[in-house]
């Protein structure tokens, strides 16, 4: 698992209905410090802190991307926020995924309605985000950080980089067939202390196999949150690789 990189930046946006940057400052967790420019936690690690006014988008564009529904009362919240607090430290790995899991969860008890992120274009109810920090497991981190896309033909993931890992990709009629699942293969990921390189094999006992081909990301995102500086992964059945031969 590759270690914590400059490379990647975790950016999370967390909307609330705070009257006065002091109310916030007041409803953090005890052991939680703010300054002007940072969030200090509990443990002593600095997460660059900043902040938002809210716009006529937002609320809008957090709805649409909840992977879960978000409660009526979080909503509301979005709804009629009054600034995003905006969270920026470093990723590359599942620590530091979790570090900043643990300082979204600080400003979401502090009054947050959710955590949008911005490395995945995902956003969670603030109920939810708690729920995945206290289990804080691969499992968790990748709900929450990693979002499945799907297109005409293929399906792919967005936000492995948070974690440390390639993006996934895969033709859509073989993520949907039987064998196989787009979201085994994130967990396999995850769990795993050993990455899967180009011509790693992975097969299903009961479904098909596949071969891993590796990529590079490109340069549409580059510079954006949701460019993937280790590249991509992607998974092509060893019976398309047959036929074609």
């Amino acid at each position: 698992m590759n270690e914590p990189t400059a490379a990647v930046t975790i950016a999370l946006r967390i909307p609330g209905k705070w009257s006065h940057p002091r109310e916030l400052i007041e409803r953090l967790p005890a052991g939680c410090c703010l300054t002007p420019e940072t969030l200090i936690l509990p443990d002593k690690v600095e997460i660059g802190f900043g902040a938002m006014a809210a716009d006529d988008q937002f609320a809008q564009i957090f709805r649409s991307s909840c992977r879960e529904p978000a409660t009526a009362e979080e909503l509301a919240t979005v709804d009629n926020y009054t600034a995003n607090v905006l969270l920026s430290g470093p990723g590359g790995s599942l620590p530091a995924a979790r570090t900043m899991m643990q300082a979204g969860a600080a400003v979401v008890r502090a009054g947050g309605a959710g955590v949008f992120i911005d490395n995945s274009a995902l956003a969670h109810g603030g109920r939810h985000w708690l729920e995945m920090t206290a289990d804080g497991g691969p499992d968790a981190l990748s709900f929450a950080f990693v979002a499945i896309v799907r297109g005409r033909t293929d399906v792919w993931t967005m936000g492995m980089h948070v974690l440390g890992l390639r993006d996934v990709v895969m033709k859509r009629a073989d993520a949907e067939a039987d064998g196989l699942d787009i979201i085994e293969v994130i967990r396999y990921l995850c769990r795993s202390e050993k990455p899967i390189d180009d011509g790693h094999v992975l097969a299903d006992l009961n479904g098909p196999c596949f071969q891993a081909f590796t990529h590079d990301s490109g340069e549409r995102l580059a510079g954006s949150p949701l460019h993937n500086p280790f590249g991509r992964l992607k998974l092509v059945s060893i019976r398309d690789i047959t036929e074609a031969n």
